[in-house]
């Protein structure tokens, strides 16, 4: 049976610094890992984790090289209820590797040996594998790591709407612009947000995205410009979303919790609300879930929690 979410881009291994303010470039010192990671599979790990219920299923399109690293992440996504038929192996390159570093005022410093992660193309996009397709999720770091990852995605979306003109594509597009310039980030990503339903940018991301200043101003402008509904990330402070009900935005709360690592949290909470929205929920609910989800994560180190539905409507209720 094909999935019903899918999700292409990405596969990669998070080696994580464990001390905060530990520069990549001192000797001797200590990293945790690997962890499954790739914006991308983080977010199909949390839909597949948090669809359950709903009996929602869920596929990742991507590459990995033959080596432990690609077998971890494998292993992650299939533990956890995502279909992996559709992740190619490859023994010329080794897995994608994201070596993260913390600092003390929250910024993060990579440094990525993409390998593997960048050959996702156009050619492992199978229009019969979009049979049963009711979401798909886009993010903006599959457009970047390389033109034929982006060439897979765009061709995803192609089959995706040929086979369900009614599909939601939902699309994060975490770019910044230090990593790429601004127009070439305006130029990739106007594909994907002429056909997107559901946008969740960050404030940088809706100003970039806008070409304005202020984040409520960029959201509300971005609505104007077709997605049905825009969510603004936004961290520890929750969301706020904005849609024909909410043209004004109506802001939802986070939770409170001691954060130990944030990084996986916005795509865990994009793979939430879309199970949420899917599930018919009404969208202030699927946010505050979502919230829950990405607050739970950052209580967890690595990108990928093993937290599950249950888990996540337990913590709403206390």
């Amino acid at each position: 049976m094909y999935p019903d979410i899918i999700c292409v881009g990405e596969l990669l291994v998070e080696i994580m610094r464990k001390d905060i303010d530990n520069p990549h470039g001192k000797i001797g010192t200590i990293y945790k890992g690997p962890y499954p990671s790739g914006a991308p599979a983080i977010f199909i790990d949390s839909a597949a984790r948090m669809s359950k219920p709903f009996n929602f299923s869920t596929g990742h399109i991507g590459v990995v090289g033959n080596d432990e690293f690609g077998e971890c992440i494998i292993e992650k996504l299939q533990m956890d209820g995502v279909d992996i038929s559709q992740i190619r192996i490859i023994s010329n390159e080794t897995t994608g590797i994201a070596f993260n570093q913390y600092n003390f005022d929250g910024t993060r410093k990579f440094i990525f040996a993409v390998g593997a992660a960048g050959k996702t193309s156009s050619d492992d996009i199978r229009k019969d594998y979009f049979s049963n397709i009711r979401a798909l999720h886009i993010t903006g770091s599959a457009l970047s790591i390389s033109e034929s990852s982006r060439d897979a995605c765009y061709k995803a979306i192609r089959m995706a709407k040929e086979t369900n003109p009614n599909v939601t594509i939902s699309f994060d597009p975490n770019l910044r612009p230090e990593m790429l310039d601004i127009g070439i980030i305006l130029k990739i990503t106007e594909p994907v947000l002429n056909n997107t339903n559901i946008l969740l940018p960050s404030g940088e991301e809706a100003e970039m995205l806008a070409g304005i200043k202020g984040e409520i101003k960029a959201c509300k402008l971005l609505l104007e410009k077709g997605p049905k509904i825009v969510i603004l990330k936004q961290g520890s402070k929750g969301c706020t979303i904005f849609s024909a009900k909410y043209e004004e935005g109506v802001k939802v709360p986070s939770f409170n919790v001691k954060e130990i690592d944030p990084t996986g949290a916005g795509d865990s909470f994009g793979g939430a609300f879309i199970v949420g929205y899917l599930a018919g929920w009404q969208l202030i609910r699927a946010a505050k879930f979502a919230n829950a989800v990405g607050a739970l994560k950052v209580q967890n180190f690595g990108p990928m929690p093993d937290t599950t539905y249950e888990k996540v409507e337990i913590f709403m209720k206390n």
